[in-house]
């Protein structure tokens, strides 16, 4: 019997095994999280697109690194009586949000060449080999899993906002449901070209001509030559630390100009290792971050204590993650988003462009004010956890602002608490956003009772709910062995090979 190759966790079944398939062929764990990332986007179509952008977190050769290709604006903003941007409403079913699309709410997108920039100093199987699972799945059909039909659902009126959008994804007026079959042939054009001819097609030939055309058509910012001239940047984690006393992990989180490392980093150095898995002492650290980064958003030198790029606001709201490790020792762990898309599909492509640009957290000051050329902010923590037996978790999480306070449960669970990887993930998670408390109501009765009292505006969710956020995360053992753990909340698959 053969020793194992690796592990692999994600939102999609389908995206899981794409990887896991990467890992038995003999690739490593960045071939297999680029063939995970290419098939979301068929699996996973309004968590992740070609049209998007994200962060990859890697592990190889004793460094580790952070790939930003994350969407940054336009180098041009045109006049407001000549932009696409209209206002949706959804319905989330206990409330409603308004959300901004058109093809004046998309920015420059920067997830194709932040997929070659990973494939090009890290990956070892041909780029065609890596793009076809996901072009045979989107020729072939998709089943649809409960949690993408319901994000479906919620995003209902902007899959419909234009006829080109609606003939994709609801040709009978019905959006995709769960257990349906959804095929995107065009998507499988696109993806396959790109496979077979590069990046270049994507960034100055056909395809991001078309990503040009369809902003410029119906009032974009967007150009030919921002999507060229997109740069993905190379950055080096925030390092902390973990575990009992000055810990034995080291956790490498998403620098700045993303938020969510910063203030992940923040909660650990504020949270006594002692007092890790007190429910109390948690909260309390969460809002004591949460507190003192209202104070100033725009600085993370407050929160990680050195000079720093100045961020945008944080947003990202449709989020998906793959995490992946192999033998070698070799991590990978990949969060992605496109908003919750623009409507305006790409012609013959099969995909939309994000509508970074029409996320209320990026604009508090109102929106049509972003500096052209600045690469906006995230929530987005793809990381890695190292500990000084030899032991390795890649991991991540969506969930828009509970993005950090997943992850730092989930890391706290594990390597504070000692849990088992997937009961680590599974435990119930509290969130506290401006002096609100939501918490999953599984506590015990005597921790639950100090939460109410210490922060009466609260809400006791029932369930363990995707609000929480969907960790995915992987671990090498010190002895070699694997293990998996896929979030329930949010359609989480696991694969060991």
């Amino acid at each position: 019997m053969s020793p194992p190759r690796g592990a692999v966790a994600a939102g999609h079944p389908r995206t899981a095994e794409a990887a896991a398939d990467v890992l038995a062929e003999g690739g490593n764990a960045f071939d297999a999280a680029i063939a995970a990332l290419w098939m979301a986007c068929v699996c996973e179509p309004v968590l992740a697109s070609p049209g998007g952008g994200g962060f990859l977190t890697a592990q190889a050769d004793g460094r580790t690194r952070v790939f930003d290709f994350f969407t940054a604006a336009p180098s041009r903003a045109l006049p407001q009586d000549e932009i696409e941007f209209a206002e949706v409403t959804v319905d989330f079913g206990t409330a409603t949000q308004v959300f901004h699309i058109g093809a004046g709410a998309s920015a420059t997108p920067g997830f194709v060449p932040g997929v070659f920039a990973v494939h090009e100093q890290l990956g070892s199987l041909p780029m065609r080999r890596l793009t076809e699972p996901a072009v045979v799945a989107a020729r072939e059909g998709v089943r649809v899993m409960p949690l993408q039909a319901y994000v479906f659902d919620i995003v209902g009126p902007i899959y419909r906002w234009t006829d080109a959008a609606a003939a994709l994804f609801a040709p009978d007026g019905t959006l995709p449901q769960d257990g349906a079959t959804f095929a995107n042939p065009a998507l499988a054009e696109a993806i396959d070209a790109i496979g077979r001819e590069g990046l270049r097609i994507a960034t100055e030939g056909e395809i991001a001509a078309a990503m040009a055309e369809v902003s410029t058509a119906h009032g974009g910012h967007l150009t030919h030559a921002d999507i060229a001239g997109f740069a993905v940047e190379l950055r080096a984690p925030i390092e902390a630390a973990i575990g009992s006393g000055s810990g034995d992990w080291t956790v490498s989180l998403n620098p700045p100009p993303a938020l969510g490392g910063a203030l992940v980093a923040a909660m650990l150095r504020t949270l006594d290792p002692h007092d890790a898995g007190d429910p109390m002492a948690r909260a309390r650290a969460i809002d004591t971050v949460d507190r003192f980064w209202r104070e100033a958003p725009t600085d993370p030198g407050r929160l990680i204590g050195t000079e720093a790029p100045r961020p945008a606001q944080a947003a990202t709201r449709g989020t998906t993650h793959v995490s992946v490790i192999d033998a070698d020792g070799n991590a990978a762990a990949a969060t992605v988003s496109n908003g919750e898309g623009n409507s305006r599909l790409v012609r013959d492509c099969g995909f939309m462009l994000n509508n970074m640009l029409g996320e209320e957290d990026l604009n508090p000051g109102g929106f049509h004010r972003w500096a052209p050329g600045q690469r906006l902010g995230s929530m987005m923590t793809p990381g890695i956890a190292a500990r000084r037996d030899g032991s390795v978790v890649a991991f991540g999480s969506g969930g828009s602002n509970r993005i950090r306070t997943a992850i730092l449960q989930a890391l706290l669970n594990r390597c504070s608490a000692g849990m088992p990887l997937q009961d680590a993930v599974d435990a119930p998670r509290l969130h506290l956003e401006r002096g609100h408390l939501d918490f999953e109501d599984f506590l015990a009765e005597a921790d639950r009772a100090r939460l109410i009292g210490a922060f009466p505006d609260h809400r006791a969710w029932p369930e363990r709910n995707l609000y929480f956020g969907g960790v995915h995360a992987v671990e090498r053992t010190a002895k070699g062995g694997f293990e998996a753990a896929g979030d329930p909340r949010r359609g989480g698959a696991r694969r060991i090979v």
